[in-house]
């Protein structure tokens, strides 16, 4: 079972931050084999989402929440991740509700979108959105951006 923690930059503690950075490293940078900047400057300005296995109080899930007009016009879903050693248990649906309907009750009455890998566009059609750019590069990988509309 996980424990969400939703909360702005500012009142995370320092082991949470070192938590998620620590897990978004794992997966994004040496998991994909992807060289860049991971820690950028929406992070201070997020909402993270962090799902803690309460029986091992480890960081099983993340992503973060972009308020709109910062990345894109929309609220944005981002480095959304299931560490290692909790895939293939369902976490990430889990992770995809629990955002949606956090960013849901932040930003009422806003469509969602995110700069999405293509290798996971199905993944995000199971949630309501819909792919409304054209592939392109980001880091070396295939992305594309996707919407989900509001309500």
């Amino acid at each position: 079972m996980l424990t969400w923690q939703w909360a702005p930059f500012a009142a995370l503690q320092g082991a949470d931050v070192y938590a998620f950075l620590a897990a978004r490293s794992e997966v994004f940078v040496m998991e994909q084999s992807c060289a860049f900047m991971d820690a950028d400057d929406f992070d201070q300005q997020a909402w993270h989402l962090l799902g803690w296995d309460d029986s091992k109080a480890r960081l099983a899930a993340y992503c973060r929440v972009i308020a709109p007009g910062i990345k894109y016009a929309e609220p944005s879903i981002g480095r959304v991740l299931t560490t290692r050693n909790y895939r293939s248990k369902g976490l990430g649906r889990m992770l995809m509700a629990e955002a949606i309907a956090r960013t849901g009750v932040l930003h009422p009455g806003h469509a969602i979108r995110i700069g999405a890998q293509q290798r996971l566009e199905k993944f995000y059609r199971e949630f309501g959105f819909n792919t409304v750019s054209e592939v392109y590069i980001e880091d070396g990988i295939p992305h594309l951006e996707m919407l989900r509309t509001a309500g």
